[in-house]
């Protein structure tokens, strides 16, 4: 018999058997530093890009302002219709006041053109709101133009040659000028986000955008979600098994990786040039944008109803409860948070795209914010992607302002997946 008290000899301790442990360990080692570097190449690229955007971004939330004593002049007004005076001379004339030295006619326009078109609409809606100001005088603070905007967050290099500016000296002097007197001042842009698109920089907003990726959002939802789930719900519970159900779960696996453009040709092909919907509608963008959720959710809802298990199923028709009953009283209940979570990430994908609403028309340049689902509108991918293609750098700082949107909206609707995820999930 083997003495059991004495050691037995070690197999590893052999030098063949040490250096294939070293081996061993140095792969793994070398395996460690290459996943944390990856994730470290990744975190920096990731801070990069969203440094960029931040860094960009962040002024298209500021505006720049001047400080303006009007006077409501009788002979600038129609005293039959208020709203019919020449409210831009009345801006004139109370820049002629601070700068009683300019008066030739090229020098007026150029001083007048410090004041953003705006203005004219807020001393109407001031003179709108009291009649009463009719010869009389009111303190308002008016929007820049882009220009002195761009001069007041400090875009503009004063060092630089005159021709190579954006701004003359002539009008950085009147801007410094107003600015020494403390009648020039930054404030939140609620233009920005309450506004739709405009010509001018200082004027443009994403309120429409974001009103018209709510409504295709919502048509997407009300399209995709009942429509995917009850497909789903089919397949995997009351689909007979036959090779026409197997060739139409491999078409929805197969249409979950088609790019999204060509849902977009689909769009443009049956909603606008067969069905005659009407054009840059959100109605008809939602409806696009169902047609590429719906084999997200599809998948979504089956990959939930298989993680539940049998038993449950069994127990339920062991009781005398029909099949239908089983799906909506227990499967339904139970796969309904991952069902949500699945429908939610696919309608974040559907939020940040843009190629299939360039494809059915929703490129187009829309000022008013819709009403509904029919009105014009744009969406907000959509919105960065014409902001970007503007020459203006006053749309350069409102182009990243409006991806930081984008993006809040994003993580948002991640977040409230990871949330219904976690607070309602059922982990068997």
């Amino acid at each position: 018999m083997t003495d059991m008290t004495q050691p037995a000899t070690s197999v590893h301790q052999s030098d063949t058997s040490r250096e294939r442990l070293r081996r061993r360990y140095g792969r793994e080692r070398s395996f460690k530093i290459i996943s944390v570097s990856a994730l470290g190449l990744t975190a920096l690229f990731l801070v990069i890009l969203l440094g960029s955007i931040v860094l960009n971004g962040w002024s298209g939330f500021l505006t720049t302002k001047l400080r303006l004593e009007v006077t409501y002049s009788t002979k600038h007004l129609d005293v039959e219709d208020p709203a019919n005076g020449n409210f831009r001379m009345i801006i004139l004339d109370a820049l002629r006041e601070r700068f009683p030295d300019v008066t030739e006619r090229r020098e007026l326009r150029a001083l007048l053109g410090i004041v953003s078109n705006r203005g004219t609409w807020d001393v109407r809606d001031a003179l709108l709101d009291d009649p009463s100001l009719a010869g009389g005088s009111l303190e308002l603070w008016l929007p820049a133009a882009t220009e002195v905007d761009m001069l007041n967050k400090g875009y503009v290099d004063r060092s630089a040659p005159e021709e190579l500016r954006l701004i003359d000296d002539r009008t950085i002097a009147w801007v410094d000028a107003i600015d020494e007197a403390d009648d020039l001042a930054t404030v939140f842009n609620w233009t920005f986000l309450l506004s739709g698109d405009s010509r001018e920089p200082e004027l443009a907003g994403v309120g429409g955008a974001v009103l018209g990726s709510f409504w295709i959002l919502l048509v997407t939802f009300v399209v995709s979600f009942p429509t995917g789930v009850g497909a789903a719900i089919f397949l995997e519970e009351f689909a007979p098994k036959r090779r026409w159900v197997d060739v139409i779960e491999v078409n929805i696996n197969n249409l979950a990786a088609v790019p999204s453009i060509v849902f977009g040709l689909l769009g443009l092909a049956v909603f606008l040039n067969v069905m005659h919907m009407p054009r840059s509608a959100p109605v008809v963008g939602g409806l696009t944008l169902a047609l590429m959720t719906l084999p997200t959710i599809i998948i979504a809802t089956r990959a939930a109803l298989k993680g539940i298990p049998p038993s449950i199923k069994d127990a339920a028709l062991a009781i005398g409860a029909s099949p239908v009953q089983v799906v909506s009283h227990h499967l339904l209940p139970l796969a309904m948070p991952r069902i949500l979570t699945g429908a939610i990430i696919g309608m974040a994908r559907a939020l940040g795209e843009s190629a299939p609403l360039l494809m059915v028309g929703m490129v187009a340049f829309v000022v008013d914010l819709p009403s509904g689902p029919t009105d014009a509108a744009t969406a907000l991918p959509v919105q960065v992607f014409l902001w970007a293609d503007s020459p203006e750098r006053g749309f350069v700082e409102k182009t990243s302002a409006a991806i930081m949107v984008l993006l809040v909206f994003l993580v948002a609707m991640n977040g409230l997946a990871v949330y219904l995820r976690q607070r309602f999930e059922i982990r068997w």
